[in-house]
């Protein structure tokens, strides 16, 4: 992996300065602690931080065309790089190294904008072609990389693959986006393409920018080249299934197994870390170095089944118990993640990157089967309550159960089918709503009641359902199950789950791949028919069973864990004073985001075990980090 900058202006005759470009990209030195270049020309500058995985000898960046007149700076790995370099070189392009980033300007030389079609892999790029005076900005298609990016004062536009790049520059916005406040309590995660700074954007998964000197545009514009085929009709057969899907699983963990640097992965103990080392240890004629993080609490430790998979496979397996009071990276997550960031497995997901760097420079990971085989409890949920949705019409069920939702007590400390509030709020809302209402890291009801008055009227009646409004636009689904996973995917995997997993194994120079995120094993596997998937209370169902044959029984059928830590003790016990002073203290209420009186309720109420709120205490907790960290710029 690496780390990538730049600077361009429309303008050619804009000086780049060359001293402020090197402080940008050694911003992100972290990303790529081997090796650094940089392209400079008239109205543009390029950067790029190197760790070294293919072609050590040859890949130095920036890397060039034969006649030096298109450049380009690359973050990630293109997997299918030696196909198109032969049918590049057949075509009479003439190349300089075995790198697979030489294959983008070749392929940039022949098919323009539409080589983006030809790569599989997981890729930031910023191209210059000096003889057409354009600039290509690209991303890959389930966001696996990062880039970021900002139109300054000036007219020229920065870039880099992490915020902290960009706000190394002195015009570069230092100014909280109010509409980010709102998505961010609401996901737990500032979604694309929003960033927390105004003016600042995350380049959206699948989406390219094509800028052109010359050009007077005042306000540039993203175009999509990729998306989940939400509108297929097209479901596979049992046959299909049967007949393609460890094959195709194991044909994406191949293309990731290329390295020139050691290479091992992740091993949770659940089904998709096993099936990833399954695969691995089938196509391996050495054994799998495997990694595995554990807690010294039963209830939070995995390593057993974990155990199980490294047994079968007999794997070089790497096991370290971190205590379960191992909170000493929360001050850390801020200046890793650049912006408040709320999922707690941050810190375990550090901790496995951590280990992993130890053996290996390359980890392969089970990411993203629990999306497209649906095997989230909260997919459960929302369809047993999408049958009810079904049967009453929303004209009578957004009154009635808004107005018992409303008045419902929220009950914690009750059995789980007390616990009905969200359910019934739920209820009386679309099917899109609902899910919203249910992941939320703190509900519209819950944000509204903490906000204050001068923040609400800041936000203008915005609320972050235009979040999800926006990705469904133009779409409409017969299926309510593909709906909530096609969100899942234009928000939760690149806002969360690869924003969590890139900047963890980044902080450690360690390179992480995530063959369940192959695009085309995605589109493929995204026609299994949602029967298959979910079947009863049992999600990933055609999964596991297409796993029986790989994968021991005890992993794929016990019950989910998660890669979780003990929150809600945490902010109970040696958390709580840490917590108190974060939330009370000035800098945190000098913002006026927040009515404090309901904030020091909800503190209360959790510290004295009348609700658990610590989802919500945790989140507010990370923008309380991320404000004090402004404050000391």
């Amino acid at each position: 992996m690496c780390g990538i900058s730049g600077v361009f202006s429309f303008d050619n005759s804009y000086i780049i300065d060359e001293i402020l470009l090197q402080k940008m990209n050694n911003a992100q030195a972290h990303r790529g602690p081997n090796d650094q270049g940089y392209h400079i020309g008239d109205g543009v500058g390029l950067g790029h931080r190197r760790l070294s995985i293919i072609d050590l000898s040859g890949g130095h960046q920036p890397i060039y065309n034969e006649d030096d007149t298109i450049a380009v700076v690359f973050n990630g790995e293109i997997f299918n790089h030696h196909e198109i370099a032969d049918e590049l070189k057949a075509k009479g392009h003439v190349f300089k190294t075995h790198s697979d980033t030489e294959t983008i300007v070749h392929a940039w030389e022949e098919w323009g904008t539409d080589c983006i079609h030809q790569f599989r892999g997981m890729f930031a790029f910023i191209l210059w072609d000096n003889n057409k005076k354009e600039l290509f900005v690209v991303r890959d298609r389930l966001g696996i990389k990062p880039l970021h990016y900002s139109q300054l004062s000036d007219g020229s536009v920065i870039f880099g693959s992490e915020l902290k790049v960009l706000r190394q520059h002195p015009l570069c916005s230092n100014e909280i986006n109010n509409q980010a406040i709102e998505d961010y309590l609401t996901f737990g995660y500032v979604p694309d393409p929003k960033t927390i700074l105004t003016d600042v954007h995350k380049l959206a998964a699948g989406y390219y920018l094509h800028l052109k000197q010359g050009e007077n545009q005042q306000n540039i514009k993203p175009t999509q080249y990729w998306d989940l085929p939400w509108q297929t009709s097209q479901e596979l057969s049992k046959a299909e299934i049967d007949n393609e899907l460890i094959g195709r699983l194991k044909e994406a963990v191949k293309i990731r197994m290329e390295a020139e640097v050691p290479l091992g992965s992740f091993l949770s103990g659940g089904v998709d870390s096993g099936a990833i080392v399954a695969m691995m240890a089938q196509l391996s004629d050495n054994p799998v170095t495997t990694c595995s993080i554990g807690f010294d609490v039963p209830d939070f430790n995995e390593t057993e089944f974990a155990q199980l998979v490294a047994e079968r496979y007999k794997t070089v397996h790497q096991v370290e118990i971190i205590n379960h009071e191992d909170f000493g990276l929360i001050d850390q997550l801020i200046d890793i993640y650049d912006e408040p960031y709320a999922d707690s497995s941050a810190l375990p997901t550090y901790r496995v990157c951590e280990l992993a760097r130890k053996y290996v420079t390359v980890a392969l990971s089970g990411d993203g089967g629990d999306e497209l085989f649906a095997g989230y409890r909260r997919y459960r949920f929302h369809m047993a309550e999408q049958k009810l949705r079904s049967k009453i019409p929303l004209a009578i069920r957004k009154p009635v159960f808004g107005l018992l939702g409303k008045l419902y007590p929220k009950l914690d400390w009750a059995p789980q089918y007390l616990r009905a509030k969200t359910t019934l709020q739920s209820l009386g809302m679309s099917s899109s709503e609902a899910y919203l209402n249910s992941m939320s890291k703190l509900r519209s009801d819950e944000r509204n009641r903490l906000y204050s008055d001068s923040f609400k009227s800041k936000l203008k009646n915005y609320s972050s359902k235009s979040v999800f409004a926006k990705a469904l636009e133009g779409k409409s689904f017969d299926d309510p199950l593909k709906e909530i996973q096609y969100l899942d995917y234009k928000t939760w995997i690149t806002g969360d789950i690869n924003t969590k997993v890139d900047r963890a194994s980044m902080a450690h120079g360690l390179e992480v791949r995530v063959p369940i995120l192959d695009h085309k094993f995605v589109e493929w596997a995204f026609k299994i028919p949602s029967s298959k998937n979910l079947v009863g209370s049992e999600g990933k169902a055609e999964f596991k069973k297409q796993l029986e044959a790989h994968v021991p029984h005890d992993n794929l059928y016990r019950k989910k864990m998660g890669f979780s830590i003990p929150l809600a003790e945490w902010l109970r016990g040696p958390l709580k004073e840490k917590m108190k002073k974060l939330l009370s203290s000035e800098v945190f209420t000098s913002t006026k985001i927040f009515n404090q009186d309901k904030i020091n309720a909800l503190i209360n109420e959790h510290v004295s075990e009348k609700y658990d709120h610590s989802a919500s205490l945790w989140t507010l907790m990370m923008l309380g980090q991320f404000i004090e960290r402004e404050r000391q710029r």
